[in-house]
């Protein structure tokens, strides 16, 4: 599929994901948009499978399969191979068409409900539980009648029954970005909300990339605030990953994140996304990871010490001191150190307070540093290019067996060579990714950009980390010659002067009084 084409392919889903626009809010009808694409493509993809299956079989399309020896068998293999099932007479296109004569309501739940309940005892049964609960049919919200709602959701399946998705003909990504680029549009439209499902592509590109440098495979990544599985998924667009883990707070969006995964044709056994508070109910702590990627939320409440297990906590005890209530970030920090492998690396978002606040926080930053020699570098980014917040933020790198002189990188991004500025919000340009990451990679001092400081200097700075203590980005003004400043306001006086004169001439020869 070629760029125009996918691009197409967006666009036709965000104009049908405008047909909810108005009629009910952004989280609401993402939700709907969102699970019935999600369902066309689970539709499409076991239409093929099963087609796949009958080539050699006297009936060779699965919409006439009608034995139930044959169906039990495809059901078998699909369910292997899929992690799924769906019936003949419960694929999307079937639905879509009967819903325009009929009343499809009841049905289209019961199926949406099936494609779950066909797992159970399967090895991907946690990868499908719940994954349409928030595909409400019933809800007002779409109508205050039966019938309005039916109205609303016939008119969506059929525009989406008119886009053929092609799966046997494009890459497994292109579904699964068009998908993203919707997420990224609701994302842009929710507020506050945003930052909860979705980082900003070019942010999740560097921290991509770092994580990845050098690599070509990665055994494994982990984002232990995964939101809707983007970062994730970026993360294989710079190698080769294996197995993919994350975590998610809010039931919403760990739907989400496995609806992306599967979208993406990540196979079932490939991906672990779990449900659960990470600072209290950690679902992967026996894993430990290669990569580790995370944009988790900034200054986030969490129980700290009003959990009397945090002080026993593995995670945190060697640290000395957990991070106060109102502020998780290096919670969140000391939880993913905990799960790095030693070949591995993590890179985050936080707001730039985890860098100079102290109490708590510097005592944590200091055993970083002093202890573990574990903060490989700092990177500064532009101001408002989150969505929900406009709080300039930076990425922290961590990594295990660094060497008792390494130093650390200093990168000041948040220049105006490094992003262009949008209406709501500034993007970083793809040139400034690049720049950053060359600068991680050669680790050079760059004037008024990169320094590269050894760890007595950090220890100088008594283990504060804020930006302007290692970049010096200041800009001298040019000098004023005051001699000159003096001799121009003598001959704009004159000049003043000469022109109140021709004004009182005017005022003469009109008769008029004057104006001085």
């Amino acid at each position: 599929m070629s760029t125009d084409q996918k691009q197409q392919l967006e666009q036709k889903l965000w104009d049908i994901a405008n047909t909810l626009r108005g009629r009910i809010n952004a989280d609401e009808y993402r939700n709907y948009i969102l699970g019935f694409i999600f369902f066309k493509y689970l539709s499409e993809k076991q239409h093929l499978y099963a087609n796949g299956l009958l080539e050699e079989e006297d009936v060779k399309e699965y919409t006439k399969v009608s034995d139930d020896e044959t169906l039990q068998a495809i059901k078998e293999e699909s369910l292997a191979q899929l992690g799924y099932f769906l019936d003949p007479n419960q694929l999307f296109e079937v639905i879509a068409k009967k819903g325009q004569n009929n009343f499809i309501i009841e049905e289209l739940e019961a199926t949406l409900n099936y494609i779950e309940q066909s797992t159970m005892g399967t090895e991907s049964e946690e990868d499908f539980n719940g994954l349409f609960q928030d595909v409400d049919l019933a809800s007002t919200k779409l109508g205050k009648t039966p019938d309005k709602r039916n109205e609303v959701i016939v008119e969506i399946l059929g525009k989406l029954n008119e886009i053929d998705f092609k799966l046997e003909d494009i890459e497994s990504d292109v579904l699964g970005d068009a998908y993203e680029y919707l997420i990224s549009n609701f994302a842009a439209g929710a507020g506050k909300s945003a930052g909860e499902f979705y980082t900003p592509q070019q942010v999740s590109t560097i921290l991509s990339k770092i994580v990845t440098l050098g690599k070509d495979k990665i055994r494994s990544v982990y984002d232990p605030t995964c939101g809707s599985g983007s970062l994730l998924l970026r993360v294989a667009k710079e190698a080769k990953v294996a197995d993919f883990y994350g975590q998610e707070l809010n039931p919403t969006t760990y739907n989400l994140a496995r609806m992306n995964m599967i979208l993406h044709d990540v196979h079932f056994s490939r991906f672990n996304i779990e449900q659960d508070d990470t600072l209290e109910d950690p679902r992967h702590l026996e894993q430990r990871f290669e990569a580790i990627v995370a944009n988790p939320p900034f200054s986030a409440n969490w129980k700290g010490d009003t959990n009397p297990l945090n002080a026993q906590d593995a995670r945190f005890s060697q640290f000395g001191k957990l991070a106060p209530k109102t502020k998780a970030d290096f919670a969140f920090l000391q939880h993913m150190y905990y799960q790095l492998a030693d070949n591995g690396t993590v890179a985050s978002v936080f707001p730039h307070g985890v860098l100079f606040r102290g109490a708590a926080e510097g005592k944590i930053r200091e055993y970083f540093i002093k202890e573990l020699n574990a903060i490989d570098a700092v990177i500064g980014l532009p101001a408002n290019i989150f969505y929900g917040t406009s709080i300039p933020t930076c990425i922290v790198v961590l990594k295990r067996c660094r060497k008792a002189d390494d130093n650390i990188v200093f990168i000041d991004a948040s220049g105006d060579e490094f992003y262009e500025k949008s209406t709501n919000q500034n993007i970083i340009s793809e040139e400034g990714v690049q720049k950053i990451i060359q600068l991680y990679q050669a680790r050079e001092n760059v004037e008024k950009i990169c320094h590269i400081s050894n760890l007595n200097e950090i220890f100088e700075n008594e283990f504060n980390l804020n930006l302007p203590r290692y970049v010096d980005t200041f800009e001298e003004e040019d000098k004023i010659d005051i001699e000159k400043v003096v001799l121009r306001l003598k001959e704009l006086d004159k000049e003043l002067d000469k022109s109140n004169k021709k004004i009182e001439s005017f005022c003469e020869i009109l008769n008029i009084s004057k104006p001085f």
